[in-house]
């Protein structure tokens, strides 16, 4: 038999060879952009409650908060995409009391670099004494400010053993005119999550300041919550605290 054929049957099957190799690594590659760093929705959800796909190389960050957080955490993603993996937690982080409750839970195994995190607006919320909000001055705060106080000392103190750098993002105002909710009322509770952080070494990501001077470009009339334009700005505080805290 003539060596010929042997000969081509051979480089056949190596330049096959050598087109199935780069096929597949061709889709390795894919899969490994797909697998990269995604936000993927989830139908009947808020886009903030996207199920994260973490690019390894970047640093994971988790948001910790309420409406006001859930409103600018798309826009934030946006700010920090390539730059980190943006976390929140599942659903609305409402008073410190939730927060003592399920804390654990949301922290997973708390692998994360930077949590970023904030209650306030449902603390001081009035409630009646079955917990039904209500308008004041009828009811009473739905966490009083020295139950607020202790609360706040011992979710900074779980947030503390992840070993994450911590920033606190303090409360938005409350304007006139509000439901459930007494003008200015974040006030105190905000004098007393700086003094708890001071003790604690923990920055302030100062978004009253903000939305004090600029309360009508970017917060809803006689609402806690914010326009888009309103949580755009909220999410490039945060953004700019972020990455504050990573790059140090």
């Amino acid at each position: 038999m003539s060596c010929q054929p042997l000969f081509r049957r051979s480089l056949f099957l190596t330049g096959l060879s050598c087109v199935c190799f780069v096929a597949l690594s061709m889709n390795l590659m894919m899969s490994s952009e797909v697998e990269a760093q995604q936000y993927i929705g989830q139908k009947g959800k808020s886009v903030a409650f996207a199920k994260v796909v973490d690019d390894s190389k970047l640093p994971r960050v988790l948001i910790i908060g309420d409406s006001i957080s859930i409103g600018y955490t798309p826009p934030l993603r946006k700010i920090l995409q390539g730059k980190a993996n943006v976390h929140r937690i599942p659903t609305n982080g409402g008073p410190t009391t939730r927060g003592l409750a399920q804390i654990d839970q949301w922290l997973g195994d708390g692998n994360y670099d930077v949590i970023h995190f904030n209650w306030g607006l449902h603390d001081l919320k009035f409630v009646d004494s079955k917990g039904k909000a209500v308008p004041p001055p009828n009811g009473h705060h739905q966490v009083p400010i020295k139950q607020y106080e202790q609360n706040l000392k011992k979710l900074v103190a779980r947030l503390k053993q992840t070993n994450a750098k911590l920033i606190w993002r303090n409360t938005t105002p409350v304007p006139p005119g509000c439901n459930w909710r007494l003008e200015s009322d974040e006030l105190p509770y905000n004098e007393v999550a700086a003094r708890i952080m001071r003790e604690n070494n923990i920055p302030i990501d100062d978004h009253h300041t903000y939305v004090m001077q600029h309360m009508k470009e970017v917060q809803r009339p006689a609402n806690v919550h914010f326009t888009p334009q309103g949580s755009q700005k909220l999410a490039e505080l945060a953004a700019k605290a972020i990455l504050k805290e990573l790059n140090q």
